[in-house]
């Protein structure tokens, strides 16, 4: 089976040129465990229209997404967040995890030469649910101790997180260029007895 796996280019990211045409992409929006991490990173230019900051803030800017594309493979998400996003997150893993529900929004914009413009390659139309994923007894969450030199400022820290779906079927969207797009189904519904 195919897979969706994007390195993405955190320099672009944080620092958007319209004459570079690397992919980038961005989480908008991530509770984990009924806690909010803060979309914090406000002005970050949308690669569709480079003079706009996008609509949504930015919880972590990404430097990896891989989805192997079935309905129920994890989503592996690897990308900075902020000071404050950093110390909400390391706090949760020192202490006590009894929720690892995930609720999840985000975006990978891609450069399509044939159009000569950023799309989305890989989005959703709302948030989806999903739970931690667990290698083994450890949850498969992390982030850094030291902050990433790939961007001075602002601080930013590299925070990894794996995402199974819930036992609910939802949608998202993948597009090859600026006009093929096609919606996948991730999870499967669970009756409940």
């Amino acid at each position: 089976m195919p897979q969706f796996s994007r390195n993405l280019d955190v320099y672009q990211g944080f620092n958007f040129k319209k004459d570079k045409q690397t992919p980038v992409g961005y989480i908008t929006a991530l509770t984990i465990g009924g806690v909010a991490l803060k979309a914090d990173q406000e002005t970050i230019k949308d690669p569709e229209n480079p003079d706009a900051a996008i609509a949504d803030k930015v919880v972590a800017v990404l430097n990896h997404y891989l989805w192997d594309t079935g309905v129920t493979d994890a989503m592996y998400f690897s990308g900075q967040v902020s000071v404050a996003n950093k110390q909400a997150v390391a706090e949760m893993l020192l202490g006590k995890f009894s929720n690892i529900e995930v609720v999840i929004k985000y975006v990978v914009y891609e450069y399509d030469p044939i159009g000569k413009k950023y799309f989305k390659s890989n989005f959703l139309d709302a948030e989806i649910k999903g739970l931690l994923e667990k290698n083994g007894d450890e949850l498969n969450m992390s982030v850094a101790d030291n902050e990433s030199r790939e961007v001075q400022s602002p601080k930013n820290y590299t925070f990894n997180i794996g995402v199974k779906p819930q036992a609910l079927e939802q949608s998202l969207n993948l597009a090859t260029s600026s006009t093929k797009k096609l919606a996948k189904k991730w999870g499967v519904t669970e009756t409940a007895s």
